[in-house]
C-alpha cells in the first residue's frame, strides 16, 4: 500500500508536467483517473511512461451527460489536475467555483507555464519560453556561444511537474486538518525561479557573473567541474569541487603537475582545463570509470539513455524496471513502510471507462446510454 493509498485524483489529460505529476501521485498509491476526450491519441503512444498506474476514462465533456459524469467523479475526488490555459475549465462548466461548491475538500491544482494571472497568462508557450524569462536559459551554455537548450527538464518537469506534486501534497495535508480544499496555482515560471535560488543568491553577493556563460564555478568554467572527451570519443563528468575530492581526482588520474594545486585560481582555469583534457583523452571512458570506481573523485561516465539502465550502479539500486516491454524509471523517493510501485503500464484509451462509471454507482442502463450517445467511450 503506497503512501497515498485511498486518495482519488482526477487528471484532465494534458502533456508534459501535468501527466508527470499524476504519475508520481499514482506511483505513491493514489487512484489517478485520467480523463481523455473522444478521439484522443492512445495514451500508450502519447504517454507511454507517465500513463502508468492510471485509469483511462473517455468522456465528452461538451455533452451534458459527459459533463455530469465528470462532476460525479469530482464529487468523490480528493484532487483534480487542470492542465489547461486559465479559464478553460470555467468555460466548460467545471471551474474551481463549481467544483468546490460540489466538493468543499477538493484540491483544484492548475498547471500552466505563465500562471493564472499576469500579462502572459493567456499566451501560448513552452518550456524554453518559460525558462527564458527567469535567467535559467541565459545561464546555460559555453562562453561566447548561444544558450544551450537543456531538453525540457527545467520548466516542464523540475519547475512544473515537481512543483505541482509539492502543491497538491501540501494542500491535501492542510485539507486533512481544515476540511477545506483550495486552488493551487502551479506555474513553470514560478518553479524555474525557485530552481534558480542558489545562482540568484550568489549573483547578489558578487559570487556569480550573471552576464556571462562558462564564467562561474558551476557552469563549466572550472576545470574541476566540466565534461571531457575520452580516447574513444565518449565523455566523462568531473565534479571535484571540495579540496579532498579534488586531491582524490588528481591522485587517481596520476596528475603531479604543481600548477593543479591552484585549484580555485580562476585565472588559471583555462590552462588547467586544457591540461586535464589532455590527460583524460589518453584513456577510454570505461577505462577511466574503472580507475575512478568507488572513489571520492566525484567522477562519472556520461551515459546515453540507452546505456543508463544497464549501468552496474543503476542495476544494483534498481533505478529502472522493464514494465510490459518498456523501460521505466522506478518510483522515487523510496518509502520504508509504504513503498511506491509500478502496478501496471499505461492503459489503452478508455480502457477503464465502464469500470469507473460502475464504481461511481451509475446504473448499467445509464452507462449504456452514455456509451450509446458517445458521451462516454470504451473500446470494444
Amino acid at each position: 500500500m503506497g503512501a497515498l493509498s485511498g486518495y482519488k485524483i482526477i487528471e484532465l489529460a494534458g502533456i508534459g508536467p501535468a501527466p508527470m505529476g499524476g504519475m508520481i501521485l499514482a506511483d505513491m498509491g493514489a487512484e489517478v483517473i485520467r480523463i481523455e476526450r473522444p478521439g484522443a491519441a492512445d495514451p500508450k503512444v502519447a504517454e507511454p511512461v507517465s500513463g502508468r498506474n492510471k485509469k483511462s476514462v473517455v468522456l465528452d465533456l461538451k455533452q451534458p451527460a459527459g459533463h455530469a459524469a465528470l462532476m460525479k467523479l469530482i464529487e468523490r475526488a480528493d484532487a483534480l489536475i487542470d492542465p489547461y490555459r486559465p479559464g478553460v475549465c470555467e468555460k466548460l462548466g467545471f471551474g474551481p467555483d463549481e467544483c468546490l461548491r460540489l466538493n468543499p475538500r477538493l484540491v483544484f491544482a492548475r498547471m500552466t507555464g505563465w500562471g493564472q494571472t499576469g500579462p502572459l497568462a493567456h499566451s501560448a508557450g513552452h518550456d524554453l519560453n518559460y525558462i527564458a524569462i527567469t535567467g535559467a536559459l541565459h545561464a546555460i551554455g559555453r562562453r561566447g556561444e548561444r544558450p544551450v537548450v537543456p531538453l525540457n527538464l527545467i520548466g516542464d518537469f523540475g519547475g512544473g511537474g515537481m512543483l505541482l506534486v509539492t502543491g497538491i501534497l501540501a494542500a491535501l495535508l492542510e485539507a486533512s486538518n481544515s476540511g477545506q480544499g483550495q486552488v493551487v496555482d502551479a506555474a513553470m515560471v514560478d518553479g524555474t525561479a525557485q530552481l534558480m535560488w542558489m545562482m540568484q543568491g550568489f549573483q547578489q553577493i558578487g559570487a556569480w557573473n550573471a552576464e556571462a556563460r562558462e564564467a562561474n564555478l558551476l557552469d563549466g568554467a572550472a576545470h574541476f567541474y566540466d565534461t571531457y572527451e575520452c580516447a574513444d570519443g565518449k565523455y566523462v563528468a568531473v565534479g571535484a569541487i571540495e579540496p579532498q575530492f579534488y586531491v582524490e581526482l588528481l591522485a587517481r588520474a596520476e596528475i603531479s603537475d604543481p600548477q593543479f594545486q591552484a585549484q580555485h585560481d580562476s585565472a588559471q582555469w583555462p590552462e588547467l582545463k586544457e591540461k586535464l583534457a589532455a590527460v583524460l583523452k589518453t584513456k577510454t571512458r570505461d577505462e577511466w570509470d574503472a580507475i575512478m570506481a568507488g572513489s571520492d573523485a566525484c567522477f562519472a561516465p556520461v551515459l546515453t539513455m540507452v546505456e543508463a539502465p544497464d549501468y552496474p550502479a543503476n542495476t544494483e539500486r534498481a533505478v529502472y524496471s522493464d514494465i510490459e516491454g518498456l523501460i521505466h524509471p522506478n518510483p522515487a523517493p523510496r518509502f520504508a513502510r509504504t513503498p511506491s510501485e509500478i502496478r501496471h503500464g499505461t492503459r489503452p484509451l478508455g480502457a477503464d471507462t465502464v469500470s469507473v462509471l460502475q464504481e461511481m454507482g451509475i446504473s448499467a442502463s445509464d452507462i449504456a446510454e452514455l456509451l450509446g450517445s458517445g458521451a462516454a467511450v470504451q473500446p470494444e
